[in-house]
């Protein structure tokens, strides 16, 4: 079964260079539309959307961000806050004598966030934008913070980056997926044995022997600079969350 809207999600993939096209201001208030239409939990919308305008800001974004110069030529570009502020403050103006933020709190704010995040991707494919998500928004946590004002209980889950695509970006192969018979379980957890597991990757490996290629990717990936560091900022804004509990 198919239709348009499952082309395009099946279709979409990340987009790093763009055409010298500006978004239209009416194609960028439908992408945000589409975001604050997203499914929410209570229908709280715990998030804040900061549309980057600034070009110094966008060009600070992108060095924060792991150093990515793309990110600074994107024609819009949205971070999607995970938001426990606003409605701790609302609470807290009418007298209701709220508790603090928590980490289960900060998990749903955070859902929140993508969700919105997601709609606007999706949103956008169906304009013919291309988009991108930069999870590096949650590095650098004490620049990150100063850079964007970002106050006690509000995190940066995401940033995206959008715009129309190049030419060499329209005809690059979609990455491919990982099987699906892997990623659905029925009804309860299945761990995957070493043989499934590789069984899962090995496509990935290309023409190289499936352990070398892992033990390299893990290197490069998992045991990086920047996935330490995005560990300690996302464990700093944890803890922040926590201590003010006490």
């Amino acid at each position: 079964m198919t239709n348009q809207i499952l082309k395009e999600l099946s279709s979409r993939k990340s987009v790093r260079a763009y055409q010298d096209q500006e978004i239209e201001e009416k194609e960028k208030a439908a992408i945000i539309t589409a975001a604050a239409m997203a499914p929410t939990a209570g229908n709280q919308q715990l998030y804040t959307i900061l549309d980057i305008t600034d070009q110094n800001l966008k060009n600070r974004l992108a060095d924060l961000c792991d150093h990515q110069p793309f990110i600074a030529s994107g024609k819009l570009l949205l971070v999607f806050c995970a938001d426990c502020k606003k409605w701790y403050d609302a609470f807290s103006c009418a007298g209701c004598n709220p508790r603090k933020p928590g980490a289960g709190d900060f998990l749903l704010a955070v859902n929140d966030a993508l969700i919105a995040a997601q709609n606007a991707v999706t949103a956008a494919e169906s304009l013919g934008i291309g988009s991108c998500y930069i999870g590096d928004v949650m590095e650098n946590c004490e620049q990150m913070r100063d850079a964007l004002h970002l106050p006690m209980y509000v995190f940066p889950a995401a940033l995206l980056v959008f715009g129309y695509p190049a030419e060499q970006q329209k005809a690059r192969k979609k990455p491919q997926r990982i099987d699906e018979k892997y990623l659905v379980h029925e009804n309860t957890y299945h761990p995957l044995s070493g043989q499934e597991l590789s069984d899962m990757l090995s496509y990935k490996a290309g023409t190289k022997e499936y352990d070398t290629w892992i033990r390299e990717f893990c290197n490069r990936k998992y045991n990086s600079d920047f996935a330490k560091e995005m560990s300690r900022s996302v464990s700093l804004y944890l803890k922040d969350f926590l201590q003010s509990l006490q």
